[in-house]
């Protein structure tokens, strides 16, 4: 896993994007990749570990994609 931020995330698509050293221009993630209970949401600045794989292909226009992403504690 690595650490990333949060760049931005938009609850009605239920997707955003997020940056990290190993993920260069961005990784996309997915609401249903949250590793959490309850209705699951990020928001931007937050701190999270995330697996991640490249396609391939372009995720809406990113080259990552998370696999699991685990919100970090404050």
């Amino acid at each position: 896993m690595v650490i990333a931020t949060v760049r931005e995330w938009n609850d009605e698509e239920g997707w955003g994007v997020l940056d990290s050293p190993e993920t260069p221009g961005g990784c996309w993630g997915h609401f249903s990749d949250i590793q959490a209970a309850g209705f699951r949401t990020l928001s931007p600045g937050q701190q999270v570990e995330l697996t991640w794989e490249a396609p391939g292909f372009k995720q809406d226009g990113y080259d990552y994609r998370a696999l699991g992403i685990v919100p970090r504690s404050a």
